[in-house]
């Protein structure tokens, strides 16, 4: 059993992450065209789950004698392809799940259309 405080540590790291990524994925005044499909991104990126991957490259990187700071943009990319594979997956054309963690898959609330962009642009 994980301990209390190697679990709190684990969720700070993911919590992080988190944050980054909606840092990342917003709407601008670049991307403002495109609102639909980066909302479509950030939905399916904030679907949660227990961002194991991008904890593990901060980690490895900690672990190496590297920083926090020199990491996080791996590990979100690591995150944000693992979701992108996850709205591919999804698609009718693949498994055409209709639900993702409990919510609406990407392709069932914002069409099929916008997932595959949101999917592609991730």
């Amino acid at each position: 059993m994980m301990e209390a405080k190697h679990k709190a540590y684990l969720e700070e790291l993911a919590a992080k992450v988190d944050a980054k990524l909606l840092e990342y994925v917003q709407v601008t005044p670049e991307t403002r065209r495109q609102a639909q499909v980066v909302e479509a991104m950030r939905y399916s990126l904030e679907a949660g789950g227990k961002r194991i991957r991008p904890v593990l490259v901060l980690e490895f990187c900690r672990i190496f004698g590297g920083s926090e700071e020199q990491a996080i943009a791996a590990a979100c990319a690591i995150e944000m392809v693992h979701t992108f594979s996850l709205i591919h997956d999804d698609l009718p054309e693949m498994d055409n799940d209709d639900y993702r963690r409990g919510k609406p898959s990407c392709h069932k609330a914002f069409g099929h259309a916008v997932a595959l962009q949101a999917g592609d642009a991730l």
